[in-house]
């Protein structure tokens, strides 16, 4: 009988040029994973020195003098938010410096002249209906406006659901973590705590050494329920297709 394939992982991916959270599977070999990793990290495959620390080590594992071409991913027994750092062995000198943006011509399209355009992402979430273009959206405000519901109730926001925080353009994509009130915040009110996907956030699930929720170094924020749209906001892949076996 035909064996089940493992599960793909997340993996905390860490390089020069990258820090970001991305999706494994780990059926391919390493040499597949190498090439997944070039156009995320700028670094070719035969540059690449990969290490990795599983969550409960302190201690990081160097792959090295193994046949990349037959080891498989799974035979590293990774688990779910492995830290995956992938090192640039050329020297300095024949890096592309991707950060350096001095010389980058830049253009800005006209607001007027993007909304028009139909192939866009902005085109694409009018015909899907998602974010401010979601009536399910409109009809939540209004039920707060008028009084009727909380903006929780009306957001469906509870812990452990998945979301995203902020605007069409700013998107940051997560998990609802904590729903309540944050003594330590002057404002006062109902706070959603949101375990992000990537480092983007302002702390680790605490404020002022308090623990609201368990979160990485720079993947927790505190927001209004207001920033928070609830939905089917799965982990964002190193590859965006159609086509799943692609991602990584």
């Amino acid at each position: 009988m035909l064996g089940t394939l493992p599960r793909d992982i997340i993996v905390l991916l860490h390089s020069e040029n990258a820090v970001t959270e991305r999706r494994v599977t780990q059926s391919w070999t390493i040499a597949d994973l190498k090439l997944k990793l070039e156009p995320v990290t700028g670094i070719p495959p035969s540059a690449q020195r990969l290490s990795y620390q599983l969550p409960d080590s302190n201690s990081p594992v160097t792959l090295e003098r193994l046949n990349e071409n037959a080891v498989q991913v799974s035979e590293l027994q990774w688990q779910m938010y492995t830290k995956l750092t992938v090192d640039d062995t050329r020297p300095p000198g024949l890096r592309e410096n991707y950060s350096d943006t001095s010389q980058v011509e830049k253009y800005e399209m006209p607001t007027e002249e993007y909304a028009k355009l139909s192939n866009s992402v902005l085109a694409w979430k009018k015909r899907n209906q998602l974010g401010r273009f979601d009536p399910k959206k409109a009809d939540a405000t209004a039920a707060v406006q008028a009084g009727t519901t909380t903006e929780v109730e009306a957001r469906n926001i509870r812990v452990g659901a998945r979301c995203i925080v902020g605007d069409d353009s700013t998107e940051r994509r997560g998990q609802v973590a904590y729903v309540g009130q944050v003594d330590k915040i002057p404002q006062g009110g109902t706070w959603v705590g949101v375990r992000l996907d990537e480092p983007t956030g302002k702390n680790d699930g605490s404020i002022e050494d308090v623990k609201f929720f368990d979160a990485e170094k720079s993947h927790g924020i505190f927001v209004r329920p207001s920033r928070v749209t609830v939905g089917d906001y799965p982990p964002i892949s190193f590859v965006e297709t159609e086509d799943l076996l692609e991602e990584i």
